[in-house]
C-alpha cells in the first residue's frame, strides 16, 4: 500500500509515494494553472512510470492522498474568487474598508488605496443588534433583510457573507439569515461569521469571513473536479487536504473553511520540517523552502513550529490560527530586470509555470534566478528533472547578455549579480522570521528544500553567521512528503472575556470540556483512531490591546486553582516572549481555543543506508565561483553513509541540485541526507 503527497507549486506539482517499508518514490511534473487538477494527474502518471505501475494501479494501492494547493491564495493574488455579497448590521457596513483606522505603511504617503473584496454596494446593512452579552436590542428585521437580499440578487452574486455585531455570543440573526438566503438564492454559497470565526474584534472576524466567502466556490469547483479525475482513475480513498495551521481535513471541512487553506502550499513545508526535525534530532530549524515562484521561511524551535493568529496574507486579514511563514517574492521563476535608477532588481514578478524560464523553451523572454544559475555552471543542461527536460543554455546565455548590455557588465557578470541579488534578499527574509522577532538564528541550523534552494542555502548561512544546512534527499518534495506526516486536525474557538481575578473556576473548566466534547464529536466523523485534546488561551494584561497565545496542556484544569495555573502559564509565556512579566497587573483570558487532533498512523522511516566504499564523481563540470573552475559533480543516491565531500562540489539527483562552495563540509548521513558544515 501506498501513501500519496501532492503539493501544487506556482512551477511544479511535486508527488512523493511511501510504501509500507518506508521507501519513497518521487516525480514532478509542470503546474497547469488554468486547471490544477490536470497537473495532478500528470504528477501521478510520472510517479506510477516510476513505480513501474499503471495509473490505474498505483490509485487502487494508495490508502489516502494528502494535498497542498494554491487555489485559494491565486484566487486572492490575481483578484479571481467569488463576486461576493455582504450582509452586516446597519452601520457598519464599511468596517471592511476602514479597517483598523491604520494603513498597512502608515509613512507612505503615495501608498495606493486597497479595494476591498466587497463593493460598496454589495455590502448591505440590515435591522437588527445584538449586545457584546448577547441579548437582543434590535430583533432582525425581516423586511430589512429581504430588501438587502433583493440587491444582492439583482447584482447576481455568486456567494455571501453574513457578518453581524456580537454574533460570537449568539448566533441566531445569523441562523436565520442563512434560512431566508437559501429561500431567495438556493444556489449560492452562504458562509457565517458565527462558523467561520466566532471572537470578538469586528474587522478581523469581517474580514476573514469575507475571504472565506470570496475564495470557497472556486477551491470547492478545484477540489471537486480533482476528486472527480481521481475518482474515474481508480482511485476510491480519502483525499486529505492540508490547512494553513499544519493539520488536514477532509475535502468537505476544507470547503467549508476555505480561508484555512490560504497557506496551504507553505504548511506542507513547515510540516515536513517538523518531520525533518524529529528524524534528525535538530530541535531548532530555520525551514527554508525556495520554489519556482516564491520563498517560504518560518521556524522550528525545539521541534515544534511557531503559530499566529492574526496573518496579512495578499493585504488580506485572516484571524485564524495558521503558521508563522514569512512569504518573499523569489524564487527559481523570479525575473531579473533594471530599474529607473540602473539598479539590478529580481522579483517579485515571476516567469511562473507558462511560460517559464527562458531556457524551458516555453516562450519566456525575460531572465530569471533559473536562466542565471544555468548560464553559471549549477544546472546540468542534459539533466534536469532527470533528463526529461532539456534546458536551453544558448538562449539563457542571451537572455542574461541582454540584461548585461543594460547594466554594463557581460553576461556572466550579470547572472553572478542575479545569483547574489536574490541571495541578500533571501537573507532578509530569514531576518524577519528571527532577529526582528527577537530570535538569534546562530543557534539554528537552516533546513534547505524546495527545486531551487540547494543552490543558494550555503551562501545564505554565511551571510547569516550559520554554521549548519541541512539537505534531505527529498528536499524538492519535501512539502509532498511532510504532508504525510501531519495530523488530522480541528481549530475551535470561543470568546470568554473576563479578569483572572473574578473568573470562576468552574465556569472555565465547563467552557473547554463542552469545547473538547463538540470538537471530539467533529472528528470522530473523520478518522476511527487515537483522538486528543490540545487547549490554549488568548491573554493579555488588562492594560494591552492585543493578546498572546497561552498553551495550557499542562495545566491540571481539575485543579482547584486552575485559575492560579493559568495566570502562571500566562506570566512564563509572555517572560518567554518578551522578557518580562508584571505581577501587579490584572490579566484578562479574552478567547479559549481546543484543537482536536486525530493521530494517524505513522510514517514508517525510510530504510537507513549504511556505510560502505565511499562514491566516486560521476563527472566533473565548469561552473563559475568568482571565477571559472571545474569541480567534481556526485550523484545524490550514490553517496555512503558517513561519505563527506568538501567544497566546491556539486551534488545532484533528478530532483535537487547542491551547490558546495569552498569550506563547505558535507556529511552524507544514514537517511541519505546532506549535513553541510559551513566555514
Amino acid at each position: 500500500m501506498y501513501r500519496l503527497g501532492i503539493d501544487v507549486g506556482g512551477t511544479f506539482t511535486d508527488l512523493v509515494a511511501v510504501d509500507d517499508k518506508g521507501q519513497v518514490t518521487l516525480a514532478k511534473a509542470a503546474s497547469t494553472p488554468d486547471d490544477p487538477s490536470l497537473g495532478v494527474m500528470d504528477g501521478l502518471d510520472e510517479l506510477a512510470k516510476a513505480l513501474g505501475l499503471e495509473l490505474g494501479a498505483l490509485l487502487g494501492l494508495a490508502e489516502r492522498i494528502v494535498h497542498g494547493t494554491t487555489v485559494s491564495t491565486n484566487a486572492l493574488l490575481e483578484r479571481k474568487g467569488a463576486k461576493v455579497g455582504l450582509l452586516t448590521t446597519a452601520g457598519h457596513r464599511d468596517v471592511l474598508e476602514m479597517r483598523e483606522g491604520l494603513k498597512p505603511e502608515r509613512y507612505n504617503l503615495r501608498l495606493a488605496r486597497q479595494a476591498p473584496l466587497v463593493p460598496r454596494q454589495l455590502r448591505l446593512g440590515v435591522r437588527e443588534r445584538l449586545r457584546a452579552d448577547g441579548s437582543v436590542e434590535v430583533a432582525l428585521d425581516m423586511a430589512s433583510l429581504d430588501q438587502a437580499i433583493a440587491v444582492l440578487k439583482r447584482h447576481k452574486v455568486t456567494s455571501v457573507a453574513v457578518c453581524y455585531l456580537h454574533a460570537y455570543r449568539d448566533d441566531r440573526h445569523e441562523q436565520l439569515t442563512r434560512q431566508r438566503l437559501a429561500e431567495a438564492l438556493p444556489d449560492v454559497p452562504v458562509c457565517l461569521s458565527c462558523e467561520i470565526l466566532p471572537q470578538i474584534k469586528e474587522y478581523e472576524r469581517v474580514s476573514t469571513t469575507v475571504v472565506n466567502a470570496y475564495v470557497a466556490p472556486t477551491l470547492e469547483g478545484y477540489l471537486r473536479r480533482l476528486e472527480r479525475r481521481l475518482e474515474e482513475a481508480g482511485y476510491t480513498g480519502p483525499l486529505l487536504v492540508i490547512l494553513s495551521h499544519g493539520g488536514i481535513a477532509p475535502v468537505a471541512e476544507a470547503i467549508r473553511l476555505a480561508v484555512g487553506t490560504v497557506l496551504s502550499g507553505p504548511a506542507g513545508g513547515v510540516a515536513g520540517a517538523r518531520h525533518a526535525a524529529n528524524l534528525s534530532g535538530i530541535g531548532d530549524l530555520i525551514p527554508f523552502d525556495m520554489g519556482g515562484t516564491s520563498t517560504d521561511i518560518s521556524l522550528i524551535v525545539e521541534g515544534r513550529p511557531t503559530l499566529a493568529n492574526d496573518r496579512e496574507v495578499v493585504n488580506q486579514r485572516i484571524a485564524l490560527p495558521s503558521l508563522d511563514i514569512v512569504t518573499l517574492g523569489a524564487g527559481g521563476g523570479s525575473i531579473a530586470g533594471v530599474d529607473r535608477g540602473g539598479i539590478l532588481q529580481v522579483g517579485p514578478q515571476s516567469a511562473g509555470a507558462v511560460p517559464g524560464p527562458v531556457c524551458y523553451g516555453q516562450g519566456g523572454s525575460k531572465p530569471t534566478v533559473t536562466d542565471a544559475n544555468l548560464v553559471l555552471g549549477y544546472l546540468d543542461p542534459n539533466n534536469f528533472l532527470g533528463g526529461r527536460r532539456r534546458l536551453d543554455l544558448v538562449a539563457a546565455q542571451a537572455a542574461l547578455d541582454e540584461l548585461g548590455r543594460e547594466l554594463g557588465v557581460d553576461g556572466v557578470a550579470a547572472a553572478e549579480g542575479v545569483h547574489r541579488v536574490v541571495n541578500t534578499q533571501m537573507a532578509e527574509g530569514v531576518r524577519l522570521a528571527t532577529v526582528r522577532r527577537g530570535v538569534d538564528p546562530r543557534r539554528f541550523a537552516l533546513l534547505a528544500f524546495g527545486g531551487a534552494a540547494g543552490l543558494h542555502a550555503t551562501e545564505l548561512a554565511r551571510q547569516l553567521s550559520l554554521g549548519r544546512v541541512v539537505v534531505p534527499r527529498v528536499a524538492s518534495v519535501l512539502s509532498a512528503w511532510g504532508m504525510l506526516a501531519t495530523e488530522l486536525r480541528l481549530e475551535s474557538i470561543r470568546t470568554h472575556i473576563g479578569d483572572t481575578s473574578a473568573l470562576d473556576a468552574a465556569a472555565v473548566r465547563t467552557l473547554f470540556d463542552d469545547m473538547a466534547a463538540a470538537g471530539r464529536h467533529r472528528v470522530e466523523a473523520w478518522i476511527k483512531g487515537p483522538i486528543e485534546t490540545r487547549r490554549a488561551a488568548d491573554m493579555r494584561y488588562g492594560e494591552q490591546i492585543f493578546e498572546i497565545d497561552v498553551p495550557l496542556d499542562a495545566i491540571d484544569f481539575a485543579a482547584e486553582d486552575v485559575i492560579e495555573r493559568i495566570k502562571s502559564a500566562f506570566e512564563e509565556r509572555h517572560e518567554a516572549l518578551y522578557t518580562y512579566s508584571l505581577e501587579d497587573q490584572d490579566l484578562v483570558l479574552v478567547n479559549a481555543r481546543v484543537a482536536t487532533v486525530g493521530t494517524l498512523p505513522a510514517l514508517p522511516r525510510e530504510p537507513r543506508a549504511a556505510a560502505g566504499t565511499p562514491a566516486e564523481p560521476r563527472g566533473h563540470r565548469r561552473i563559475h565561483l568568482d571565477h571559472w573552475r571545474q569541480v567534481p559533480v556526485y550523484d545524490f543516491r550514490e553517496l555512503a553513509a558517513g561519505q563527506v565531500i568538501a567544497g566546491p562540489a556539486m551534488v545532484e539527483s533528478e530532483t535537487t541540485t547542491v551547490l558546495l562552495r569552498p569550506g563547505d563540509k558535507a556529511t552524507a548521513t544514514p537517511e541519505r541526507w546532506l549535513d553541510i558544515r559551513v566555514d
